[in-house]
This record gives structure tokens, C-alpha cells and sequence, in this order.
């Protein structure tokens, strides 16, 4: 059944509430937090809304909020990841992998940087039941 528009908005506010507890309004990690948030809500389509996996998410980073423990440490570790990735994204050397001048391996290295550790949270997701 899909989700209607009131339970994807407390998602996202719970969600969103959680994140930045959990970062301890650290300037920026909030903003990592906010935009990866607004990305992920808006691209995704209804059917993938799963509040199991959401209220997991909102365990953990309950969990995260409340002591300085290891999912204190995972998020502080996760969010500085993804905001060295959008400056990355947003350097000059990033964007000239999309020039010619490059060899095929080193281009393809320097795009595919960060998949290790998408795969790496797709695990964590998996076996915990989140959606981080």
C-alpha cells in the first residue's frame, strides 16, 4: 500500500530531527545531513517507503544522539565522508576526468572512488534493516 503524503512528511521530519541530534548541530554535518536528505526524498518514488526500515534508522540514530558510542562514531564517520565527496564532486580535478587528456584507467579510478563505500553502507543497511 503506498504511503500517504502525511507519513512520508513525519518520515522525512523525524528523520531530519534525528540527523541533526545525532550530528550535535555540528555546522557541517547539518547541512551534509539536510541535503543528502532532500536528495533522497525527492528522488525516491512511494513505493520504495518501507517505515520499518525508517523507524530502524530512527533507532539508530536515537541511539547516536543519546551516547557518544559506536553509532555516534558511524555517523560522525558517515557524514564527514559525504561532505568530503561533494567537495570532491565539485573540485576542479573531479570535473576534468570528463576531459579527454586522462587515461582510461585513471579516469575511471578517480570516478569510481567512492563505490567501495557505498557498497560497504548497502551492507549495513541490509543486515540492520535501515536506510541510511
Amino acid at each position: 500500500m503506498s504511503p500517504t503524503d502525511r507519513e512520508i512528511v513525519r518520515a522525512y521530519r523525524q528523520l531530519y530531527t534525528w540527523s541533526l541530534r545525532a550530528v550535535q548541530f555540528s555546522k557541517p554535518a547539518r547541512f551534509t545531513v539536510r541535503d543528502r536528505l532532500r536528495r533522497i526524498f525527492r528522488a525516491n518514488d512511494r513505493v520504495s517507503f518501507d517505515q520499518r526500515r525508517i523507524d530502524n534508522t530512527i533507532e539508530f540514530l536515537q541511539g547516536a544522539a543519546r551516547e557518544k558510542g559506536l553509532e555516534h562514531r558511524i555517523v560522525k564517520g558517515l557524514t564527514h565522508v559525504w561532505w568530503a565527496e561533494s567537495r570532491w564532486r565539485q573540485s576542479d580535478r573531479y570535473l576534468n576526468t570528463w576531459k579527454s587528456n586522462k587515461g582510461r584507467e585513471e579516469t575511471r579510478i578517480l570516478r569510481t572512488a567512492y563505490d567501495p563505500f557505498y557498497h560497504k553502507i548497502r551492507m549495513l543497511n541490509e543486515t540492520m534493516g535501515m536506510c541510511i
